[in-house]
Parts: structure tokens; C-alpha cells; sequence
């Protein structure tokens, strides 16, 4: 017998060796708001039939936690894969590529028809004939030469070469009737879980949607974001075009000793993007650069090298921080817990702000502040500026592309540039990488590195952090004039090595663990790339250290 302890009901019992969620649930009537998807055992996520084989702390969920909606999503890749599988010639391959209006960009290759409605309308009810069977889920531990060898039988390349360069003795796979699968992450036990999902027709491929943890019983509005998804679109069609689609295409390179050229190459990619937004600013004649994105985009680096572009083209940028026009502490707003809210945007002293832009723009010699963050409040340290005859204020923070916070400045003579890291290679062709995970990566190491903030702080402001940026960031991303992607096609190779060590010290005992589990099981894909191999400029010096830009 082993003893455990139930979080959901505080009770202590014990319970038979071997035996499972699912069967434990069961005995202990166990019943949460939706249906359970499976339980944090020790932390550590785990499905219904897994089974119980030592002492424990048990932690039941449901769709509406972070782990519950994980599993939901991958299920139904799963229920579309075998659709695709049941109805379409088995040439055709399910591409699972992005996020993208709260659901997932998918394509079909090899499709010998052109993809319409009628088509997608067959997929879908053929997912839902799936769902209404309740289809048992099963997985199954494999050693890994025999998963690899069926996943080439099967034609999914992707995955043989994905697993075969994985030390891993044993692989689980899952099987849904005749249709086995491989995914990055725990699926539900069986399809009849799965109550709410659509696939719609979206630009020249579909939108797989499900329900979010917030707000289980709907699904979002599908919104059309042109500019966001012509950057997906375009950095997914450069990384097949030098042949790294994919993860196990990196670590190929590395194998290969390939890797440097990628780096450079990838740099130069991004380098190159940064002077065609030069070359527009510059038709533009624009006075005032506004560079807005989400937490750990790379914003600084970026404004940084716009300006080395800008000056090449005979401008004098001048740089300045949203972030230095912060209200003192005790003016900050709240949010609806009471906490203070850094996201908010009158959190920044607007009036000051526009002030200070409108004076430089009439030619005054103006005083900045500093905002010290440690006394919350702004110092004056004697910092003036002066704009020349040739100078352009390249401006950055995460309410840029907010209206409200250059409402006084004549749109005009602005530039308004979003960023963020958009990570568009995958694991393999059905499991994305998201974006959310590689902004996470980087959070977690520069926040340990020049904050003083261990991993499990971080994972624990993560939540509130991806609020404010909801609220504050998306909704005006389609604002931009342009957008520029911060993401490099090597980089979690790069990040692997400052990041485990950061996650290992996040303690089994707190929450924060399971995400530093998964994320620790995430970056196992990727083989480590040495730092030194990242030039001196590049967005991930301002993560890992070694800018030639100053901070």
C-alpha cells in the first residue's frame, strides 16, 4: 500500500500500488467543475492511466487549468490527424505551424485538391463522429528504434528523424483505433472529453480552435490579423527555403558541423529585415519611431540596431525608454486582486510623456528621467537631450503602439514597429513550438541573470505578465507599420545551456515545478549550441550577456 495525499479534498489515505488516476478518481468521487483531464502527481503532470507507484501529493484538474488545456489542444491535433488519416489519400501530411487568432495554423501538403470549405466541413464532422464515439486514448512506451521505424513506414519523416537522434531508450507514443502519433506532452484518456473545437477555412489553410482555460464553454472570434500572419508566413517559407523547418533540422547542423554558417545566416536574415524598416522610415520621413511588443521580444536589442541602420542612412537616432515615465509607486493603478498593475498603461505619466516628445520635437533641450524601480519613483540626474536637424527619437515600450500613449503627438511624422519573438519552426510538423515558451526561456535567464529572480518567480509572474499583454499589447499589434520578428531559427540550442541549470534549482515542492519540468523536457529536443558562436549584436546577447550594446 503507499500513502498519498489528495489536494482536491485535504484528505490522507492510502491506496493500492499501482493503481490509477483515473481509477483513484473514481474511488475517492472525485468531481471538479468539467471533466477530469488528469493530475499534478508531486508536480508533476501525469495522465488518467498513469499509475500511482509511490508516496505522493495528488492534484486532480480539469480543461480549465494551464496543464487541463494542454492536453485538450493536443488531443485535438490527434482528433484532426486521424481525420485527415480516415478520409484523405494517405500521401497528404497534416502541418500543425502556429498560433494565430486564439487558435492553430494549419496546412495540408500534398493535397490534390485545392482546400475549400466542403473539404474542411468533411474533416471537422468526421473529428466530431471521433468525439461522439469516445474513443479510448491509449499510450504505449515503445522502445525508440521500433517507434522510429514505424513512424517511417507510416511517412511521417518528421518524427523518425525527430526520435532517432533522441538518446531515449524508450518513447511513448499514442494510439486512436489504427492511427498512432507522437506529441510533445499528455493527451486526454478518451476522445469524449473533448466537447468543443472548431476548424475553420482561415487564408489558404484552416484554423483549428479550443476553448481557453478563462473561459472554457466558448470559443474566441476569429479575427483576421493580415500583418501578423504575413510575418508567420513569410519567416516559415524562408526556414524551409534553407531547409530548417524543423528541430531535428538544427540538430543536424550542429551534428554536421553546419552551424555557424546557419547562425550567420539567420543574423543576417534579421539584419537584412532591419534595413528594409530603415529604408521605410526613412520614406517616410518619420520623426518618431515607436517600437512596441510583448515581455522578453527583444525590444532594447532591437531598438539598439534600428539605430546602428538609421545612422547609416544619416540620421542622428536618439533613444528613449517608455519605461523611464513611470507614475511614482504610490500612483500606480491596480489591478482587480489589489496588486499593483506595471502593465497598465496609466501606469505611465502620459502627460510628462508627451510633454517631454512635444518640447524635443519644437527643438528644446529637455530634461529625462531615470526611473529607479527599487525607491519606485523617477530621478532627475541631470540627463538632458537635444534633438539635431537630423534626428529621429527611436522610442520603445509596450504601449508604442497604444494610441493613447502618443495621442498628442501628430500621427504623421510617426513609425510604429511591432516585435516579438515568433518562433516558426517547429518540434516536428505537428507539434508547434510556442511563441509564449521561447518569450519564457528568455525571461527566465535575464531575469536570473540582471534582476536577481530565480525561475520559479518568474514562472509565477508569467500568468499576470501574459494578462497585461493581452490587454495592453495584442489588440494594437495591427497598429504597426511594420513588424519584425526577434526569434532566431538556432536559438533554444543557445539558450539550453543557461536555462537547465536555472530550472533544475525550482524546487518539487511549490507549483512553479511543473512548468519548469515541462520546459526542462522541452529544450531535451534541442542539442546545445556554445555561446560563443552568437555574434556580439545579435537579440540573444541581451538574454544571455556579451552585447556590444550597452544596457
Amino acid at each position: 500500500m503507499i500513502a498519498i495525499h489528495i489536494q482536491n479534498t485535504n484528505k490522507d489515505l492510502t491506496i493500492p500500488f499501482g493503481m490509477t488516476v483515473q481509477d483513484l478518481a473514481k474511488q475517492e468521487n472525485i468531481h471538479l467543475e468539467y471533466p477530469i483531464m488528469g493530475a499534478l502527481i508531486n508536480n508533476k503532470v501525469r495522465e488518467c492511466a498513469y499509475r500511482i507507484h509511490k508516496p505522493c501529493i495528488v492534484q486532480f484538474f480539469d480543461k480549465t487549468s494551464r496543464y487541463g488545456h494542454l492536453m485538450y489542444f493536443r488531443t485535438v491535433y490527434f482528433l484532426l490527424h486521424k481525420a485527415v488519416r480516415d478520409i484523405l489519400p494517405k500521401e497528404v501530411r497534416l502541418k500543425i505551424l502556429h498560433s494565430i487568432s486564439g487558435g492553430k495554423y494549419c496546412e495540408l501538403d500534398h493535397l490534390n485538391q485545392p482546400l475549400n470549405q466542403a473539404l474542411v466541413n468533411r474533416l471537422y464532422k468526421r473529428m466530431k463522429e471521433i468525439v461522439d464515439s469516445n474513443l479510448p486514448i491509449e499510450r504505449m512506451e515503445l522502445p525508440t528504434n521500433e517507434a522510429v521505424e514505424m513512424f517511417k513506414e507510416q511517412g511521417l519523416e518528421d518524427k523518425y528523424e525527430l526520435l532517432r537522434h533522441r538518446s531515449h531508450i524508450y518513447t511513448s507514443i499514442y494510439k486512436l483505433g489504427d492511427t498512432v502519433n507522437y506529441y510533445f506532452g499528455n493527451l486526454a484518456p478518451s476522445t469524449g472529453l473533448i466537447d468543443m473545437f472548431s476548424l475553420e477555412l482561415y487564408e489558404s489553410g484552416m484554423l483549428l480552435k479550443a476553448p481557453q482555460p478563462e473561459r472554457p464553454t466558448v470559443l474566441a472570434h476569429t479575427h483576421q490579423v493580415p500583418k501578423l500572419f504575413a510575418v508567420y508566413q513569410e519567416y516559415k517559407k524562408w526556414a524551409n527555403m534553407i531547409g530548417i523547418p524543423c528541430v531535428y533540422n538544427v540538430n543536424k547542423h550542429i551534428v554536421d558541423g553546419k552551424i555557424q554558417d546557419t547562425i550567420l545566416i539567420t543574423e543576417a536574415y534579421q539584419e537584412k529585415q532591419l534595413a528594409h524598416i530603415a529604408d521605410q522610415i526613412n520614406e517616410r520621413k518619420a520623426k518618431v519611431v515607436l517600437i512596441s511588443g510583448p515581455s522578453s521580444s527583444g525590444k532594447t536589442t532591437t531598438c539598439k540596431r534600428l539605430s546602428v541602420h538609421m545612422s547609416l542612412l544619416g540620421y542622428d537616432p536618439v533613444q528613449i525608454s517608455v519605461d523611464d515615465f513611470f507614475v511614482e509607486r504610490e500612483e500606480t493603478p491596480k489591478d482587480e486582486n489589489g496588486e499593483y498593475d506595471f502593465e497598465a498603461i496609466d501606469a505611465i505619466d502620459l502627460k510628462l510623456f508627451n510633454d517631454t516628445i512635444k518640447r524635443l520635437l519644437q527643438g528644446e533641450e529637455v530634461p529625462l528621467p531615470t526611473f529607479d524601480f527599487t525607491q519606485g519613483k523617477k530621478l532627475w540626474k541631470g540627463n538632458t537631450i537635444q534633438l539635431k536637424e537630423n534626428s529621429v527619437m527611436v522610442i520603445e515600450g509596450i504601449h508604442c503602439l497604444n494610441p493613447r500613449l502618443t495621442e498628442q503627438i501628430d500621427d504623421d511624422i510617426k513609425f510604429k514597429l511591432f516585435v516579438s519573438a515568433l518562433t516558426c519552426i517547429s518540434i516536428d510538423q505537428q507539434n508547434p513550438i510556442p511563441t509564449n515558451d521561447n518569450r519564457l526561456i528568455r525571461r527566465i535567464i535575464r531575469d536570473y541573470n540582471y534582476r536577481g529572480y530565480s525561475a520559479q518567480e518568474t514562472i509565477s509572474r508569467w500568468p499576470s505578465v501574459r494578462r497585461g499583454e493581452n490587454r495592453n499589447i495584442f489588440p494594437f499589434q495591427e497598429n504597426a507599420d511594420a513588424m519584425f520578428n526577434t526569434s532566431l531559427i538556432c536559438e533554444m540550442g543557445v539558450l539550453k545551456k543557461y536555462a537547465i541549470p536555472i530550472l533544475d534549482a525550482v524546487p518539487e515542492n511549490c507549483e512553479e515545478f511543473a512548468e519548469a519540468y515541462r520546459l526542462k523536457k522541452f529544450l531535451s529536443y534541442f542539442k546545445v549550441i556554445p555561446e560563443n558562436n552568437i555574434p556580439g549584436i545579435s537579440i540573444l546577447r541581451e538574454f544571455v550577456g556579451g552585447s556590444k550594446f550597452k544596457y
